[in-house]
């Protein structure tokens, strides 16, 4: 592989070196959503379950990439039910049934390591269970498009035509994006689109894909709060998010653990 570069489209080309980082940086991340876990069950608060991430990551002697970003306070994000993003730890209690995606990002030796996965707080109901699934296998056909050559429009379209055909919402308003030693960078990674369309992939970007399907419509509104993302009609909404690296010929997941998709109940 070349020296680390810039596309036209302003997307890093890594080294195979990077690759190294990512993978621990990813592991870091992939480490704490595996622990916080066995603590999500009906009486908990959310707040307890960040309180839990935070001292994790002291533990373990990485930074957070969220608490001070942008004046967020906390290491994670916990999006309950029709919460579709960015929802703020708190005193909220979780009930039984409910349904949560957690978001972690690490910084480990300056790489930047982002998942987020789904939890149940006891049983879920059907149209829940049925929810986690697709977004979960979304993500999974998004990944599988990943290759270099292939486009950006290949993988939005692979989980928009996946989530539409089992007849749920794709959300327009929050993306996927490039990272690596920053946390945020291009491209935008949309969720939806059309094959052949946008960037052509190349060995070496590093980014996410994290789809928000919806039961319901697609459309979203942020609160007061300026973080806190909700669907517009309350229906459910659900979140899975890897961060990989494009290779040779296909991808790497850098956030990978046989504890991603939760236990239903």
């Amino acid at each position: 592989m070349d020296q680390s570069h810039i596309t036209k489209e302003g997307i890093r080309i890594h080294v195979r070196e990077d690759f190294a980082g990512m993978r621990k940086a990813g592991a870091v991340a992939s480490q704490i959503l595996d622990e916080v876990g066995p603590l999500v069950r009906p009486g908990v608060t959310t707040g307890a379950l960040d309180d839990f991430i935070t001292r994790r990551v002291e533990e373990l002697g990485v930074t957070s990439a969220t608490i001070g970003y942008r004046g967020y306070e906390h290491a994670s994000c916990i999006s309950v039910n029709h919460v579709v993003c960015h929802g703020i730890p708190g005193d909220k209690i979780l009930a039984d049934g409910d349904i949560l995606n957690i978001d972690v990002t690490v910084i480990v030796d300056g790489w930047y390591g982002d998942s987020s996965r789904m939890y149940v707080a006891g049983k879920a109901s059907i149209k829940a269970r049925r929810l986690i699934q697709v977004t979960h296998d979304a993500l999974m056909k998004g990944i599988e498009a990943v290759r270099p050559g292939a486009t950006f429009g290949d993988i939005g379209a692979a989980i928009q035509t996946y989530a539409e055909g089992h007849g749920m919402s794709v959300v327009r308003d929050f993306c996927g994006h490039g990272l690596g030693r920053v946390f945020h960078a291009p491209p935008n990674v949309l969720h939806f689109g059309r094959p052949g369309k946008g960037p052509v992939l190349e060995e070496g970007m590093f980014f996410t894909i994290e789809p928000m399907i919806n039961l319901g419509r697609p459309e979203t509104k942020v609160l007061a709060d300026d973080w806190t993302a909700v669907t517009r009609d309350k229906s459910l909404s659900a979140q899975f998010e890897h961060s990989i690296g494009v290779t040779a010929n296909g991808c790497e997941i850098f956030t990978g653990s046989d504890r991603f998709f939760p236990d239903l109940g």
